[in-house]
């Protein structure tokens, strides 16, 4: 962690947000909620996520960000670069690493629940949508 950076989170006070950030849904067929992140801090983004039974996100990528998928509740099946599809539940933590394709389908009959982290903090600027969605795009990605 950079020194700058590493300073500012020392010299931070405790925090508690409750209630941050209105759901939303996103062109990639789920409901967002901002929880943290941009501009308060750079090097970390928390949201909630929420997809409706049946319906599969649009395939994605994030610009030199990594992601992680903590599940809260729900079923579903997460696809991510060229590893096989994985069935997922409550407590499975799915890492994405940067710049790799990635969509999650909800296979149960109730809302899949899911916190997404992402270092750094997740940016629009970083978000690529489509099949190949980045002139970086993992080679050997279908």
């Amino acid at each position: 962690m950079p020194p700058k950076i590493r300073q500012r989170l020392f010299r931070s006070r405790p925090r508690l947000i409750r209630g941050a950030g209105r759901e939303r849904l996103t062109a990639e067929h789920c409901f967002i909620r901002q929880l943290w992140g941009l501009p308060a801090d750079r090097t970390l983004s928390v949201a909630r996520a929420r997809v409706r039974p049946g319906v599969i996100t649009a395939w994605h990528t994030l610009d030199r960000t990594c992601e992680w998928y903590l599940i809260f509740s729900g079923t579903g099946r997460v696809e991510v670069g060229r590893a096989r599809p994985r069935r997922v539940g409550p407590g499975d933590l799915v890492f994405i690493p940067p710049d790799t394709r990635q969509r999650i389908t909800n296979v149960g009959r109730r809302d899949l629940v899911f916190y997404c982290l992402c270092q750094p903090a997740f940016s629009p600027s970083c978000y690529h949508s489509g099949e190949r969605s980045h002139p970086r795009h993992k080679r050997g990605d279908p």
